[in-house]
This record gives C-alpha cells, structure tokens and sequence, in this order.
C-alpha cells in the first residue's frame, strides 16, 4: 500500500527542517563551549535517526524520494550546525537509524511499511513540535 501523501508530506518535512531552523541567536547560543545544549536538542538528535531510518527505508520499499534523505539530513546539517562536535553527533544518529533497520531488513515487508509510517509521522511530529515552540 503507498501513501499517495508522501511527496508532499516529505517536501513539508525539508522545508520546515530547513526554514523552521532555529534563530541565529540560539544557533550561536548552542555552540560555544560550556554551555548546555538548546531544550531541543534531544528532539534534534531523534529527527536525525528518523532521516536515516528513512534514508534506508524508503528506498528499500521503492520509493524515489528527490532530494533523497541524506541529501535533506546534509540540509538540515548545513542549516543547524556551526560546530563540527555537534555535527557529528548528528550524523552518528543518522547512522544509527539507518543501521537499526538495515539489519533488521533485506526486503520491503508489511512490517517495514509500517515502520516506515511511523517514522514519517513521527518526522512530522518533532519538526511541528520544535519550529512551533523555538522557531522564529
């Protein structure tokens, strides 16, 4: 079964992972040394695991998506990182989502459609959450 909502979907989620990025002014308040991480940081680290979930996923179960997910999680890092340190966490959790399902999966199942949702949904959910509570 293919949600015919995706592309849409998966453009909102670029778009407000890019443009729902926080200010400037937390962005520099996040890296400088000593001081603790934004409150989102978290829900951040988790929408990095989610992109490469996806990444994994969606091309798995024959979904073309364009950009793909690493070309939007490389978006999203140009966007919210300044420190190499805090891009690296992001990318280690990014590989974490994609290697959590690429041992678990050689072919799309029932069960990987379903993750897959899930995933878009919970995707939706962090970015509405975070641009909605810290975006400009």
């Amino acid at each position: 079964m293919r949600n015919k909502c995706a592309p849409n979907f998966l453009h909102r989620i670029i778009v407000l992972a890019v443009l729902g990025s926080t200010a400037p002014s937390q962005v520099a308040f996040a890296q400088q040394p000593g001081i603790d991480a934004p409150p989102y940081e978290q829900q951040l680290m988790r929408l990095s695991e989610v992109f490469g979930a996806l990444h994994f996923l969606r091309p798995l179960c024959k979904e073309n998506d364009q950009p793909t997910w690493r070309d939007r999680m490389e978006d999203f890092l140009d966007a919210e990182t300044v420190d190499e340190n805090r891009r690296r966490r992001f990318i280690e959790r990014f590989n974490q989502g994609y290697r959590g399902f690429s041992v678990a999966y050689r072919e799309c199942t029932d069960a990987a459609r379903i993750a897959m949702g899930q995933y878009l949904s919970e995707g939706e959910t962090i970015i509405s959450d975070v641009t909605s509570r810290y975006g400009r």
